[in-house]
């Protein structure tokens, strides 16, 4: 394209620059490792993680009712005992600025992670049970959950009071994890991810098909305020 700007200032000149640069797309749809989130050594068998997921899903539907339109929840770990979640179970507290006044606010009640240290025993026999001992050997372990979000789907942009792991096991090159100022792509092959979602963060699903998450919540001393 022939185009004389009548006016070449700086703008102009760093738009025109630009031009001369297709940008990458290529490397979008793999991981890249960034501040406030990392993949680790740990490895799982992708196939044996979806079958899981189905299996567990025959036994219990995620809880919330909108897996298709946005965030729902099958809880994997349990208060001892517990035998019924409140939606605060399944989400718990988070802070963000949710206006133009750009003040922070704390959102639901805080949810003690060291409470969850039992296997949900409706799901006890799959590959998930697996993996939440694996884990466990490692790291302390509370509210494990499988978080199903929706396509075209974004969560808010918050903070959380403690960090977590998370295992993708059904996914797509449209869904996204951004940490501070690092966006990137969790792909489905086994991996797990530390997540320093102290940080803030949102989880987004670009893709038309549905986005499926093991997230653990690691149960260290946790953000108050």
């Amino acid at each position: 394209m022939s185009f004389k700007p009548q006016i070449n200032d700086a703008d102009v000149q760093a738009v025109t620059s630009a031009m001369g640069t297709m940008p990458g797309s290529a490397s979008v749809a793999e991981f890249v490792p960034g501040p406030g989130i990392q993949r680790l050594e740990m490895q799982f068998d992708i196939e044996k993680l979806q079958a899981a997921l189905e299996e567990c899903l025959k036994r219990e539907a995620f809880m919330g009712g909108l897996q298709d339109q946005g965030f729902a929840a099958l809880p994997l770990t349990r208060r001892p005992g517990q035998t019924e979640w409140t939606a605060n179970d399944l989400s718990g507290r988070y802070w963000l600025r949710a206006d133009g006044r750009y003040v922070e606010e704390p959102r639901e009640e805080l949810v003690p992670e060291v409470d969850f240290s039992e296997f949900n025993p409706k799901f006890k026999g799959t590959y998930l049970e697996h993996v939440h001992t694996e884990l466990a050997k490692r790291f302390p372990i509370g509210r494990t959950r499988v978080l199903s979000k929706g396509l075209y789907n974004c969560n808010s942009w918050h903070r959380d009071p403690e960090p977590r792991l998370h295992i993708p096991v059904i996914t797509n090159p449209g869904a996204l994890f951004i940490v501070n100022h690092h966006v990137t792509h969790l792909p489905a092959d086994g991996s797990v991810y530390f997540t320093d979602t102290r940080g803030y963060h949102t989880a987004l699903n670009g893709g038309e098909t549905r986005r499926v998450h093991v997230v653990a919540a690691l149960a260290y001393d946790q953000v108050t305020a």
